[in-house]
């Protein structure tokens, strides 16, 4: 016998106004509401955060939100789709490609090509699922000015599609600072609600915003605890819709290390423990880019080399 199929109007306490409020705040399904915390939840719908928890609880008692087998979890993860980079290489690195259901942050001085594969990625997830990509479209969260439509529509013609209409799949917005960067995941989860069937959610980059407005170490805490808050977010969304979550990140050199690589990537533990995989991207030899897997669930430390050319992300040469 099929299991129930719970709505909004299931919930105890929750009639046709919380419903409403709920809908309009992004919350359209149960997981959206069982994986909120009762204060956000609260504030999003204007109610007491008592009887927030009571919708969250209820939400996870319909959803049998408990331990499973790890077979039962098996079988989850055949849902996650891989998407391509346009570099057999990086893919082979990266376990067959970017991951839904995860964030990968690729990090790098100006000129490793984080923004390039950025570039690549939007076209990428709209090809079919056999040819790497998720049938899906792409948002775009530019907090530096660096998206440039010419290069999509140039990576695009490559592959032999409509350049208009990738570009009608990519949503792109300029996010000024870290809270409006924040309200733009709102947003996304607006567009989900209405049926856009979004598959990738690039951030570019993720720190500057944060860097920039929290300056010297007495901010130093404030900064992290909203650059946490972001992360969880964002892991939140790539978790409850089945999307691949892509975010570049900064790096600083550090004056102490006096043997090796002193490259390190802003944002510190926070940033590194909330990425599922970490890709540090630096300059190789005769215009080649080097990629190094820092960290992975089930991968291991490895690296490669990839090529930016004028058709996009390759494993050769122009």
């Amino acid at each position: 016998m099929a299991e129930k199929e719970y709505k909004l109007k299931d919930l105890p306490g929750v009639g046709t106004t919380i419903a409403k409020k709920l809908e309009d705040a992004g919350f359209t399904d149960l997981m959206a509401i069982a994986i909120t915390p009762p204060i956000e939840l609260a504030e999003a719908i204007e109610v007491s955060e008592n009887v927030a928890r009571k919708i969250i609880n209820a939400a996870r008692r319909f959803l049998k939100l408990d331990f499973d087998t790890a077979l039962a979890y098996e079988k989850k993860r055949k849902e996650i789709i891989k998407i391509t980079t346009g570099s057999k290489n990086l893919d082979n690195l990266l376990g067959g490609g970017i991951e839904t259901k995860a964030i990968t942050e690729a990090f790098g001085a100006y000129g490793s090509g984080k923004t390039q594969i950025a570039h690549q990625l939007s076209v990428n997830v709209q090809l079919p699922l056999e040819e790497g990509g998720a049938n899906g479209k792409a948002v775009y969260i530019d907090t530096e000015g660096t998206f440039r439509p010419e290069r999509i529509k140039q990576i695009a013609i490559a592959k032999g599609l409509d350049a208009e209409k990738t570009l009608s799949n990519i949503f792109v917005a300029r996010a000024f600072n870290s809270d409006h960067q924040i309200l733009l995941l709102d947003k996304v989860k607006e567009l989900l609600a209405k049926g856009e069937p979004i598959k990738l959610v690039v951030v570019d980059s993720l720190t500057s915003h944060f860097r920039a407005e929290y300056i010297g170490r007495g901010t130093l805490a404030d900064r992290q605890q909203k650059l946490n808050r972001y992360m969880h977010l964002l892991a939140r969304l790539a978790e409850q819709y089945n999307l691949a979550v892509y975010v570049t990140n900064q790096v600083m050199a550090r004056p102490d290390i006096l043997f090796g690589d002193p490259t390190q990537a802003i944002g510190g533990h926070i940033v590194g423990h909330a990425s599922t995989y970490r890709l540090y991207l630096r300059k190789g030899k005769k215009n080649s880019r080097v990629a190094k897997l820092i960290d992975s669930p089930n991968l291991p430390d490895n690296e490669t080399v990839f090529f930016i050319t004028s058709y996009g992300v390759s494993d050769k040469e122009e």
